[in-house]
């Protein structure tokens, strides 16, 4: 899968130093995925929360932090839409939010 706006998991990592090796795991799992469906995302991620708008929510570094991506599974990419804490997830809405660039 390609990633978009990976800038922004960079960024996060810079100010949450502890998130960094968690993150640039899933970067690595994430580029070498071939998610053609939902059910694809689960099998490999089993705590992945599959919600709509082709979105999904993963727990990171043992769910620390969260990371929400719309995925574009025709053209195998997945855009990033939101990295925080699990504090600063709960404040956002899940379905809607869109990544600042």
């Amino acid at each position: 899968m390609r990633i978009v706006a990976i800038k922004v998991l960079r960024e996060f990592w810079a100010r949450h130093p502890g998130a960094r090796s968690h993150l640039e795991a899933w970067v690595d799992e994430a580029r070498n995925a071939d998610w053609r469906q939902p059910t694809d995302i689960k099998a490999q991620f089993r705590s992945a929360s599959i919600l709509k708008n082709r979105r999904v929510v993963f727990n990171i570094g043992g769910n620390a932090y969260r990371l929400i991506v719309a995925v574009a599974y025709r053209y195998g990419a997945l855009y990033i839409k939101f990295i925080g804490t699990h504090a600063e997830y709960d404040t956002i809405d899940a379905e809607t939010i869109e990544t600042e660039l």
